[in-house]
């Protein structure tokens, strides 16, 4: 029986001061028959490794000999991040774009980042269809977010097939926040832009590998090529929620413990009012902020961390839309 082709190449990303190449492997699964092409990465930021190894997994399962079209795949995107197990790169390698989900689609003449965006720019600017694997906190419920009024990013999103599928409002009709942390250079922004379906799962938790979610992670990938036609069968059918993604969290008005609130749990509905935990004084005890949702929706984020700093993230609570 005929079957497709793995390969797997070692490119050079870029070039560090002292001439040392960053480096990473691009996987190639060469369906037996023509069809579409799926890039899909994992890691860009570092710490984040479920997608890597979700990409593992669906390297042992996909079956070549049932494929048509062709996958690429880059489970490190950012070997930089990967190493320091990081969010960003140090600054004296690149002080001016240290997120590399900032600057898509990259520039071959920029600064670090740009310039390993750029060479993965020139696979993903081929694919049909884009998937950027990445994984929140601990205490976030898997999800996937695409950009809100792109019909085929959304059907995409929901053929990976989590619970929570979560439009975010882009460009003019984002909010200043969204332009104000840069989000217009998000790899799925640029994809939307270069007409590329592109959506990013965000399997939760990081630093550990978590089963479950990694589990999440290869059916979804297994669905997406099944929605693409790269694979037979059905897309399994799962319950849904499509909610609208906002940048308004419930945040820190004060340092101190915290300590969230016992009957909460991601997952859950909330209403506008809802107390998700209180900011102790460690020291005297003192209550110093009851934190509540200033909306209702979808609770979809509870840190768990109880150490914080005034002005951080506590909860987010996605705002469920109709369709």
């Amino acid at each position: 029986m005929s079957t497709g082709t793995h390969t797997a190449e070692e490119v050079t990303l870029a070039r560090l001061p002292s001439g040392m190449a960053v480096t990473t492997t691009i996987h190639r699964y060469h369906g037996v028959e023509d069809g579409p092409t799926c890039y899909v990465q994992g890691a860009q930021h570092g710490r984040e490794i479920n997608g890597a190894e979700a990409l593992r997994r669906f390297h042992e399962r996909l079956p070549l000999e049932e494929l048509s079209g062709t996958v690429v795949t880059v489970p490190v995107a950012n070997p930089l991040t990967f190493d320091r197990v990081s969010y960003t790169t140090p600054e004296v390698l690149d002080s001016v774009n240290p997120n590399m989900n900032r600057i898509w689609p990259g520039d071959a003449e920029g600064s670090l980042h740009q310039r390993m965006a750029a060479r993965l720019w020139e696979e993903i600017s081929q694919a049909d269809a884009i998937v950027d694997l990445h994984t929140g906190s601990p205490d976030m419920l898997p999800h996937v977010v695409y950009q809100e009024g792109d019909d085929d990013a959304r059907q995409l999103a929901e053929a990976f097939g989590t619970g929570l599928l979560l439009s975010e409002r882009a460009n003019d009709d984002a909010r200043d926040e969204w332009h104000r942390r840069g989000f217009a250079g998000k790899l799925r922004v640029a994809g939307a832009d270069a007409g590329i379906p592109a959506i990013t799962p965000e399997l939760a938790h990081n630093k550990q590998i978590i089963e479950a979610v990694v589990e999440i992670g290869v059916d979804g990938l297994l669905d997406v090529c099944r929605y693409l036609g790269m694979l037979p069968g059905d897309i399994t059918e799962r319950d849904q929620t499509v909610a609208r993604n906002h940048l308004g969290q419930v945040t820190a008005t004060e340092s101190g413990l915290f300590r969230p609130e016992p009957t909460l749990e991601v997952g859950q509905f909330v209403s506008e009012g809802t107390t998700v935990g209180t900011v102790y004084d460690p020291t005297t005890y003192d209550p110093l902020h009851e934190a509540v949702t200033d909306r209702g929706g979808l609770l979809y984020v509870l840190t768990q961390e109880a150490t914080v700093v005034a002005g951080d993230q506590l909860a987010s609570v996605a705002l469920v839309r109709e369709a």
